[in-house]
């Protein structure tokens, strides 16, 4: 009988090391902006509410564990997220967090209001209904972040602009909203205005960074 290997402590010392940097709010908070795509250090740092220079010592600690990456347009800066499967480590985070904590699944729920606002589309219901073209899907981020990357054929029309813009939308499909991720609000919102419309509605239940993270098909502008 085979005796189980042990980790390498280098690569614990690895894991600790990463684990650390992320163990900060505002860490967080950067890489989560940066995984809607690309950001200069003063955007972000107007996203999470700090300082540039608070923002940018962050980012640094980022990069150097290798979950940011930086690059120079003229006097900005730019961050994107790290080579390798860091949108998918913190879909991990979101999932394990949705795990341990299922106390603030329902505090979400129960500030949603009604519950019509509830009724998700699966990822897996929704790929089955692109296949036949039997949605639209509505994307409420503000364009930067729809530019940055969106799911294929979606169309963008911020939540803010929805109300006037409903008469963009075809009346003879079903339109399915999504945003950031499962604890958006801004999904659930746009499904208030367009059922209010007259539109049969629903969300996404999960955001784009759940969409990437499962490998699927991104589009940019």
């Amino acid at each position: 009988m085979s005796t189980p290997s042990v980790q390498p402590a280098r690569i614990i010392d690895d894991l600790a090391e990463i684990a650390r940097t992320l163990g900060h709010g505002h860490r967080l908070a950067l890489l989560d902006r940066i995984g809607d795509g690309e950001r200069s250090v003063e955007s972000l740092a107007e996203g999470c509410g700090l300082s540039v220079a608070n923002a940018s010592q962050h980012l640094q600690q980022l990069r150097r564990a290798g979950l940011v990456q930086a690059r120079r347009d003229g006097k900005r800066v730019l961050y994107r997220l790290g080579t390798g499967p860091v949108a998918a480590l913190l879909a991990a985070l979101r999932a394990y967090a949705a795990h341990r904590h299922e106390e603030i699944r329902a505090f979400v729920t129960d500030g949603l209001a009604r519950p019509e606002r509830l009724e998700a589309v699966s990822v897996d219901e929704l790929l089955g209904r692109m296949q036949d073209d039997g949605v639209v899907l509505l994307d409420v981020r503000p364009p930067d972040e729809f530019a940055q990357g969106h799911l294929p054929g979606a169309v963008n029309i911020p939540l803010d602009e929805l109300q006037r813009r409903l008469g963009e939308l075809p009346r003879d499909r079903d339109v399915v909203a999504y945003c950031r991720g499962g604890y958006c609000m801004l999904s659930a919102r746009a499904v208030e205005v367009l059922r209010a419309g007259g539109f049969p509605a629903r969300r996404l239940e999960a955001g784009l960074p759940e969409w990437q993270a499962a490998g699927l098909q991104v589009e940019t502008a």
